[in-house]
């Protein structure tokens, strides 16, 4: 195997002042009062280790402050590690702050010299590919205009392009590609693609666990500094959305306990007990009582390859829950996350809940091929902030090839072949 990134017990301290003057007069104040400004040693990474191996994609998640923009800049050697070691093997291509390595008083060319050199890649390097970085930017009309003229989306077209010709070996992305448009999102998840497919190691930070789960191969999920857990992207990404859960539940039991409640209403709001696999989560204000499928209108978990299915969901919902989010999620027996549907990405409003009820899935021809393969199940709110009931992956079934259908991998096109001779 051969690494591309090493960290060995790395740690970063940051020095946080306090009581910082504000103005010239409270700084003239203050050297005749002789007060000392108070600092406080803030441990962004402590005695984190691990291996990135080259050419593979991977993700870097946690919540705001854990230090994975950190990490990226410890790779990138923005920044010098207080304590361990790093070992960077390869160029690296960076595409991390907005308008890192720009003048704001040079146009976009001469910041793509600039930022280039940055980057350690030689000026005629650049003049070769000065052309495609522009076309690709998609800036032709502002390229020789000063950057602070720019938007935050234009930083980003810039940065991007200027990072993935410099021809880099690791490419490193922070959750800046968020900012641009959506197009432009598409154009450079693309362009990351080929690379990887090329052998280019890929770190990516993102605050999406779908992007994550879907781009990623392996994950490491950092939680105050430290290594949480790291391995296969679809298990790591969804004990992050449980431990989110968690805290989310314990939160609302928190402000449930400082609010009268009768009784009887305490113990029929009480939130879902997870079980010992960890395999359900959720505040419980809807509950996901019974999962069925059925092949040909009748149940079962075996199919085959273009039978129409359908996936009934029963719920139940002690009070009136408003515009809920239904949806599931399918993997494949190797980890892959196939496909995650939902009420609103089916364009179907839901204006209230309310007792008990079925949502149902149809499926008019499975394009799944034969394998094993295990589905997920959720209810969340409108916004997708609080998770009601999620079963991850607690539903197997099975899929059989059937007559005449491909072989290899894992979905069919469903496309029809022709041939014709001169």
């Amino acid at each position: 195997m051969s690494v591309a990134v090493e960290f060995k017990n790395v740690s970063k301290r940051f020095i946080l002042q306090h009581a910082r003057a504000t103005s010239f007069q409270e700084t003239l104040v203050g050297l005749f009062r002789r007060q000392k400004r108070s600092s406080e040693n803030f441990w962004v990474l402590q005695d984190v280790s691990f291996q990135l191996e080259a050419g593979k994609s991977i993700g870097l998640i946690g919540v705001n402050g854990t230090g994975k923009s950190t990490v990226l800049k410890l790779m990138s050697h923005i920044i010098q590690p207080t304590a361990g070691v790093v070992n960077v093997f390869g160029r690296v291509g960076a595409l991390l702050e907005l308008g890192a390595g720009f003048h704001p008083d040079l146009t976009g060319r001469e910041n793509i010299y600039l930022h280039s050199a940055i980057l350690g890649v030689s000026r005629e390097h650049i003049q070769r590919q000065l052309d495609e970085i522009v076309a690709f930017s998609e800036l032709e009309q502002f390229i020789d205009v000063p950057v602070k003229h720019y938007s935050s989306g234009m930083y980003v077209r810039l940065g991007f392009a200027v990072a993935v010709h410099t021809e880099p070996e690791i490419l490193l992305v922070d959750e800046v590609l968020a900012v641009g448009d959506a197009a432009f999102q598409h154009k450079c998840l693309d362009r990351i693609a080929t690379m990887r497919r090329k052998g280019v190691t890929i770190v990516l930070v993102s605050h999406s666990p779908e992007l994550i789960q879907s781009f990623c191969e392996e994950v490491i999920w950092l939680d105050g500094g430290r290594v949480r857990a790291s391995g296969h992207a679809t298990d790591v990404v969804m004990e992050y959305i449980r431990d989110i859960a968690r805290k989310e539940r314990e939160e609302q039991q928190t402000i449930s306990q400082q609010e009268v409640l009768e009784p009887e209403e305490s113990a029929e709001s009480s939130p879902i007990e997870e079980p010992e696999e960890k395999q359900r989560w959720g505040t419980g204000k809807v509950k996901i009582v019974r999962v069925e499928l059925y092949v040909n209108g009748m149940p079962g978990t075996t199919f085959e390859t273009g039978d129409p299915v359908e996936i009934r969901l029963h719920y139940h919902a002690e009070d009136k829950v408003v515009e809920p989010i239904f949806g599931l999620a399918v993997h494949h027996q190797n980890g892959t996350h196939i496909c995650g549907p939902n009420t609103k990405f089916g364009q179907l409003t839901i204006p209230e809940i309310k007792g008990d009820g079925i949502i149902t899935y149809r499926i008019p021809a499975l394009n799944l091929l034969e394998g094993s393969y295990l589905l997920s199940v959720a209810v969340v709110n409108q916004y997708n902030s609080e998770t009601y009931d999620y079963h991850d992956r607690l539903y197997p079934f099975h899929v059989y090839r059937a007559e005449s259908q491909e072989l290899y991998g894992i979905v069919t096109l469903n496309g029809k072949w022709s041939w014709s001779s001169p």
